[in-house]
């Protein structure tokens, strides 16, 4: 399928559906404790934390499939959008049980929406997708994820800047975003986007300050802070939504508020200013 702005023949996507089985092994999870630099404590049988899903189910496709970002050519599940960036805009969760490490899970995704819009930057797509995720037969949690594709940036362009997040969090820490932490959360989800490892390729083509961190690797910290200041508890929703990209070699900060049974979150920049927020429901 041609790469295409028409709405009407990208919103046929709508509807479209996957499904996904994997055994939650145990190996991911410990190779993720790792790159989050803790000793690894989980153990078969144990609760899979909240958001590491994203270590499984993973998608794959043959070097000769891929397009120029290293994220296979669009077309079969996702819509064919001629537009060359694609970033993780956001996504929310619900969650009913948790899934447990050594299990069988399944996950039902479709196309929820397909969005055509105009910003500040140029033209814009925006591809909502609902997964289901059950094991062995009981839901787990459904996820829908905001994906934004966008044009190439125009040399000279200065990138916008987000609002200053304030100093009055009950709960902050600092996170050192390496290479080596970005590859391994690469490596972990098996994603080829070019923008987390190839320098020159982040630099040049996409127009970025340096290798960016992943959104979704952020929206697991943040979710991670907001269980320990929550106590452990097991979170009932989940939401979030990037608003600046960070960048490797730039300590960026989580910080934390709670309040009754929800915690309010925000990733920012070095200089303070918003990355992204986020919100917990225990």
């Amino acid at each position: 399928m041609q790469p295409t702005l028409d709405s009407d023949i990208l919103r046929r996507w709508i509807g479209t559906r996957e499904v996904l089985d994997d055994m939650l092994h145990l190996g991911p999870a410990t190779l993720m404790e790792m790159t989050l630099d803790r000793a690894p404590v989980l153990a078969e049988g144990d609760p899979l934390p909240p958001l590491w899903h994203w270590l499984y189910f993973l998608r794959s496709a043959p070097l000769s499939a891929l397009g120029r970002d290293g994220h296979p050519a669009r077309g079969e599940f996702l819509p064919p959008v001629a537009l060359p960036r694609r970033m993780w805009a956001g996504g929310r969760f619900g969650f009913s049980a948790a899934l447990r490490i050594g299990a069988q899970a399944q996950k039902h995704s479709v196309i929820k929406d397909v969005a055509l819009k105009s910003g500040r930057s140029g033209a814009l797509c925006f591809v909502t997708v609902r997964h289901e995720v059950s094991s062995r037969g009981a839901p787990a949690f459904w996820e829908e994820h905001d994906i934004v594709y966008r044009e190439d940036p125009v040399a000279g362009t200065t990138p916008r800047q987000t609002a200053a997040i304030g100093t009055d969090w009950q709960h902050s820490e600092t996170v050192n975003p390496t290479e080596v932490m970005l590859f391994r959360y690469s490596a972990l989800t098996f994603n080829g986007h070019r923008i987390h490892y190839d320098r020159d390729y982040a630099r040049t083509v996409e127009g970025h300050a340096g290798l960016v961190v992943h959104g979704p690797l952020i929206a697991t910290m943040l979710m991670d802070l907001a269980q320990r200041a929550a106590g452990g508890a097991a979170p009932r929703s989940f939401e979030f939504r990037a608003a600046s990209p960070l960048f490797d070699g730039a300590p960026f900060t989580l910080n934390a508020n709670l309040a009754g049974n929800t915690v309010t979150l925000a990733a920012a920049t070095p200089e303070g200013r918003l990355a992204m927020d986020a919100r917990v429901v225990f």
